[in-house]
């Protein structure tokens, strides 16, 4: 794809442009590097960085002298930068249907099932840590929320894909680094607000105040769904504000859950209005999540029977408590829990079997505060556990594991390769055996000082079965 440089910004240069990005690290030959204004940097100071990786022009909002097109602005130069991307790609937001789903846990799974459900009705694609879907095919994408490029690629993708309902995971990064500010959500959903990436937010106000943020998001007729059962969604602010959840007081009342071996029955009570669902989603957590979905997609004026039997039918989500079936005698579960109430909520849904095994570890880098409150945990709720290595940038994976373990002296595995430490596991399974591989879900990358490996959990989980068969 390329479009000429006046053709982006009004300017004197007819030079052919193949990409627009801010950062240098994206930068390929021919490309616009717009010098924006991030969170933690200016962007203005990698400007030579860009022209090494083979920017051919350049935007800045001061005056500057390079070797290469440049042309100077006096707009907000982040402002200028959604012109471009918006130019180059040939798409305007306001042309989409958005759907905006946040929370600490269960964005993934809840935007997922709401692109599920809407996509059997009308054409609705996905954009989350599970990448780019649209009319069933799969794009990679690096971040949760994309950075203001990658998403505008995305929506020019759906756009040429003749689809204008998105449903798509917006995460406290993407408030803090104004990623959506420049959106309209038609409807935004709340999971839960507890605690995460506070290695980048600093303090959990600040976290919470990225959250409650994207509530300002909305369109002026958007509607905005709160698990009023979390006391912080409660601050959630807007016209149109429904709340779900198992308390009384919610707008829809979850209630009469009964759990079986492969599904969860639950009703959903608001005034004179009841639904009895059946979801193969199990979990407490997963009721909220299938709740939120469901709610989201009857506010898109889908029929609530249709609905209910669609739910009954609904696929796995990738990474998210999905289970493997190798033809083992045991259960295998992949998992993406990485945060307290994440890791909480799956081992809690596999209470019932007689012996938990569980391989987990903690990202470098990342929220330490919280590694021996997971670390303990999981040990006091597991039969057996291997720590091992999950993305340790530039950490010491022997260290990341003392902070799991912390001062507890229940007894555990350590197996420094994620590839051996899971099939250890495996090879130490039984019928009465369920597996949790924990904290990378469906990553097909393992993100080792500034590279990322090719690495998939689910990878080694094939190729063990393939090579004791």
């Amino acid at each position: 794809m390329k479009k000429k440089l006046n053709e982006i910004i009004a300017c004197d240069y007819d030079l052919d442009i193949s990409g627009v990005v801010d950062d240098s690290r994206l930068v390929k030959e021919g490309y616009l590097f717009v010098a924006t204004k991030g969170y933690y940097v200016d962007h203005f100071d990698y400007i030579e960085d860009a022209i090494k990786h083979g920017a051919v022009a350049v935007i800045s909002d001061r005056a500057c002298s390079f070797p290469i097109c440049s042309i100077v602005v006096e707009n907000s130069i982040n402002e200028v930068y959604l012109n471009c991307c918006e130019k180059f790609y040939g798409v305007r937001p306001e042309n989409f249907s958005l759907i905006g789903i946040t929370g600490t846990d269960g964005k993934t799974t809840t935007a997922s099932i709401v692109q599920q459900l809407l996509n059997s009705f009308i054409s609705t694609a996905y954009i989350g840590t599970n990448g780019l879907f649209v009319n069933d095919k799969t794009y990679p994408v690096h971040n949760t929320t994309p950075c203001v490029s990658e998403l505008y690629q995305s929506f020019s993708i759906i756009q040429k894909n003749n689809c204008k309902d998105v449903a798509m995971e917006v995460s406290s990064e993407a408030s803090l680094h104004h990623r959506v500010d420049h959106l309209k959500f038609d409807i935004i959903g709340y999971t839960n607000i507890t605690e995460d990436h506070l290695n980048i937010h600093k303090t959990i106000d600040n976290y919470r105040k990225c959250k409650l943020d994207i509530s300002k998001q909305i369109a002026d007729d958007g509607v905005i769904f709160i698990n009023g059962d979390d006391e912080i969604c409660k601050h959630v602010k807007g016209r149109h504000v429904y709340s779900y959840g198992f308390s009384p007081d919610n707008d829809y009342v979850i209630c009469n859950v009964k759990k079986l071996s492969n599904f969860v029955n639950f009703h959903i009570k608001c005034k004179d209005d009841e639904y009895c669902i059946d979801s193969p989603f199990l979990g407490t957590y997963n009721i909220y999540n299938v709740t939120l979905a469901f709610l989201i997609c009857l506010f898109k004026h889908i029929d609530s029977e249709i609905l209910i039997a669609k739910i009954k039918s609904l696929k796995p989500v990738y990474g998210r408590r999905e289970r493997l079936d190798f033809g083992q005698e045991y259960d295998i579960i992949l998992d993406y829990a990485h945060t307290i109430n994440g890791v909480r909520n799956i081992l809690e849904s596999v209470s019932n079997y007689k012996r938990i095994i569980t391989v987990t570890g903690a990202a470098g880098g990342r929220d330490k505060a919280k590694r021996p409150k997971i670390g303990k945990m999981v040990l006091e709720k597991s039969d057996l556990v291997i720590f091992t290595m999950d993305d340790p940038r530039y950490e010491n994976v022997d260290s990341i594991i003392d902070d799991l373990v912390g001062d507890c002296s229940i007894p555990y595995m350590r197996i420094f390769n994620r590839a051996e430490a899971i099939k250890k596991a495996l090879s130490m399974a039984d019928k009465d055996s369920v597996v949790l591989i924990l904290g990378k879900g469906r990553d097909s990358y393992m993100a080792i000082e500034n590279h990322r490996v090719e690495y998939s959990d689910y990878d080694v989980v094939e190729t063990y079965f393939k090579e004791i068969s």
